[in-house]
């Protein structure tokens, strides 16, 4: 009998575990010694628990830091590394590349063909260039024409691999009762709390094939609104790649954004009017010279303020979504640009950081005068919550799509920001729904 390969897979706690589950779970020609992790707070030293391994690993799988990747190879005796994570530059992939083939081993990444599940149901998946673009925005716009036509969606996210993996291996949110049920940390909150006031289901997991299922049943059409920069997990009917205007080069510079744009079908570059016609032009340019026939559609993010008379001339201290504003590399976002709009006058909160916020700015040099919702566990809820405190402002402007202030006290008043998709140029989301649904008609019931 041939001896197995020996497999590492560097991840940052989701499309890792996917690509296992995918490709190795039940291979008996590999055996996969260790995941790496880095990003989540809390992961290393964790195992992949049995449940979700399956028969080959009784034991589940350890995950480990990703610093210590070429003492498990020399260890463990590894033939291959298998990088299976997003939202990276050129330079970083470049980086993860050569730390992998240092240690002796192949590298390899498992590509879309194999790491795809196939629907039944109808699938528009929508993807991004960079964090940020503002994907879940362009998803939310197309789940509202969804429902217009007497459909249900079914939101597939993108995994977040905090706590109890086993726990986890299926979420389904469809009620503020079910945000109650898991300890969700407030990046998880952004990702299924703009869809609770839409009525629809969203769902996540470690266990895609699990949550594939759950959505058929509950949904007429599967939404993938994935992380990051990611390729989707579902295999679309119609693929759109959202771009950023106001970050040209993200397009041909991320990995795996740029797949995304090779592969996509539409491309919606969002933020023009703010970006400017320069800019723009960048972005289309760019993304036409590694896929000329993409279709391109021009849009805004739409931003207002629920009370813009409580900010007016007044000092405030901005909170943008955590990931936009960190490793999706955007100095600012919507909060920013509200608080511009309205006149107030915006307080840089760098002084006043403690903790782990502190830390993200010596992490993150490129983030402007605004606090990233971190909160992965108590200890840096406390930290958020204490740096807002201690920041000299009047007012605090919520940009965040999670309901923070149930999380943590603020000292001082707040208002919140809210963002929706406006398509200014190209095809619209409706002539979009109209071509998925000429592709993959819905039966009558």
């Amino acid at each position: 009998m041939a001896r197995k390969r020996r497999v590492v897979i560097m991840g940052a706690g989701g499309r890792d575990f996917h690509v296992f589950n995918m490709v190795f779970r039940d291979n008996p020609s590999y055996q996969v010694v260790a995941f790496t992790a880095t990003q989540i707070p809390g992961i290393e030293w964790k195992r992949y628990p049995p449940s979700l391994a399956g028969r080959h690993y009784p034991d589940g799988i350890p995950i480990v830091p990703e610093t210590m990747l070429d003492e498990l190879v020399k260890e463990e005796h590894v033939d291959e590394v298998i990088l299976a994570y997003s939202d990276l530059t050129y330079e970083e992939l470049g980086r993860k590349i050569s730390m992998a083939l240092a240690t002796g081993a192949t590298f390899r990444i498992i590509g879309p063909q194999e790491t795809m599940l196939r629907s039944y149901k109808p699938v528009l998946g929508i993807t991004a260039v960079k964090t940020g673009a503002g994907k879940s925005t362009v998803s939310r716009a197309f789940t509202r024409e969804i429902i217009s036509r007497g459909y249900t969606p079914a939101i597939i996210r993108h995994p977040m691999a905090y706590g109890d993996l086993e726990a986890r291996k299926l979420i389904v949110i469809q009620s503020r009762e079910d945000i109650e049920k898991y300890p969700l940390t407030i990046e998880e909150r952004e990702e299924f709390e703009p869809y609770l006031n839409l009525k629809v289901p969203v769902l996540a997991g470690i266990d895609y094939g699990l949550v594939l299922r759950e959505a058929e049943k509950l949904g007429d059409i599967v939404i993938w609104d994935g992380g990051n920069n990611d390729w989707p997990f579902i295999r679309p009917d119609l693929w759109i790649v959202v771009a950023d205007a106001l970050r040209p080069g993200l397009e041909v510079s991320a990995f795996p954004g740029e797949i995304n744009v090779r592969m996509a079908e539409v491309a919606i570059i969002t933020k023009v009017s703010e970006a400017g016609k320069e800019n723009t032009e960048k972005v289309r340019q760019n993304l036409l010279s590694v896929n000329p026939k993409l279709e391109i559609a021009l849009a805004d993010i739409e931003v207002t303020v629920d009370k813009p008379e409580m900010i007016e001339g007044k000092r405030v201290v901005v909170v943008e979504d955590s990931p936009t504003v960190t490793h999706g590399g955007a100095p600012y976002a919507a909060g920013y640009v509200a608080a511009r709009r309205y006149g107030a006058e915006i307080v840089d909160p760098k002084p006043y950081a403690i903790g782990i916020i502190k830390e993200m700015y010596e992490e993150y040099k490129h983030m402007g005068p605004v606090v990233p919702s971190t909160g992965y566990t108590e200890k840096q809820l406390k930290d958020l919550e204490e740096t807002l405190k201690r920041v000299p402002a009047d007012i605090v402007v919520i940009a965040s799509t999670a309901r923070i202030e149930d999380m943590i006290e603020f000292n001082k008043p707040y208002v919140r920001v809210s963002y929706e998709l406006k398509i200014l140029e190209g095809p619209t989301v409706k002539e979009l729904v109209d071509r998925l649904l000429e592709r993959h008609p819905i039966p009558e019931t």
